[in-house]
């Protein structure tokens, strides 16, 4: 049985234990895909990568994304986590601090910037696009907290996430939802969760974010720290017009309700792409046999 390089990594965290577990397969170009689905599965993380050889014109890496349960075309903290491990682990050679991933999303730039053995990594999302989908019966206790005139818009940049901003980051950091309603109402709407946000005057952060799942993860139902929402939540904002301070810059909180403190710096350039990045750090370093 043949071993692989692996890693396990905390991304968004600036300490072990505070960020989103990724799985980091190397050299995975002798599993299939089916098989590649099965070590995710037992691994039981929220998303596991696995490492090929590049094989589009003007990519430095290639990653496959999978969930306990299925192959994913974009997630950002595997992406995030990813580039880390492509240039830790010498896969990749950043070129004037930029780098091209190759996902089933397509070609994604980085930014790598800070020391070589801990990087800071800063990745474009897919483009964000609001879609019309009608938010139907939402779970009467998410509404409820709601900010005033806000509903549920439905967004996609790979996954599909309802955003709702709520109230205050109060409501946000107490927010008790009915599982099985988040449940129901996303696999009605065939949305990956939904995700709310608030301002939160922070001396380290400046807005407070919290994502649920329970129809695609039923192990995970509230996702710890999570990259694809984080960044539609930005891409909601530089359409509002509502950045923190005009700035396109900001920091969001996420995963205190479950036991972690990430962080996720969101940047939305001239252009409107929105960029997420943060700190990654790496918990196991050795081999898996698969």
């Amino acid at each position: 049985m043949p071993a692989f390089r692996y890693l396990q990594l905390d991304v968004f965290a600036d300490q072990p234990g505070r960020g989103n577990p990724l799985g980091v397969v190397l050299g995975a170009e002798g599993l299939s895909a089916a098989r590649m689905q099965a070590l995710a599965a037992w691994l039981n993380l929220s998303e596991t990568v696995f490492f090929l050889p590049p094989s589009a014109p003007g990519a430095d890496y290639h990653i496959r994304i999978f969930t306990p349960a299925s192959e994913l075309p974009f997630a950002g903290h595997p992406s995030v986590g990813a580039a880390w491990a492509a240039v830790t682990r010498g896969l990749a050679h950043p070129r004037d601090g930029a780098l091209v991933q190759q996902c089933a999303a397509g070609l994604l730039p980085v930014r790598v910037s800070g020391a070589a053995d801990a990087p800071h990594i800063e990745l474009a999302s897919p483009p964000a696009r609001r879609l019309q989908t009608a938010p139907g019966a939402v779970p009467d206790a998410l509404q409820a907290r709601a900010a005033d005139a806000q509903v549920p818009e439905l967004w996609d940049n790979g996954p599909r996430w309802w955003l709702l901003p709520l109230r205050d980051a109060a409501a946000v950091r107490t927010l008790a939802p009915d599982m099985a309603a988040l449940r129901d109402w996303s696999n009605a709407t065939d949305a990956t969760g939904v995700a709310v946000f608030a301002a939160e005057d922070a001396a380290q952060h400046q807005w407070v974010v919290r994502a649920f799942c329970p129809g695609d993860a039923v192990n995970v139902p509230e996702d710890p720290v999570t990259g694809s929402a984080n960044a539609l939540i930005g891409a909601w904002l530089g359409e509002r017009g509502v950045l923190p301070d005009g700035r396109g810059s900001y920091v969001a909180s996420q995963g205190r309700e479950v036991g972690r403190d990430g962080r996720v710096h969101v940047r939305v350039d001239a252009q409107g792409t929105v960029w997420i990045g943060g700190q990654v750090q790496c918990v196991i370093d050795g081999h898996i046999r698969w």
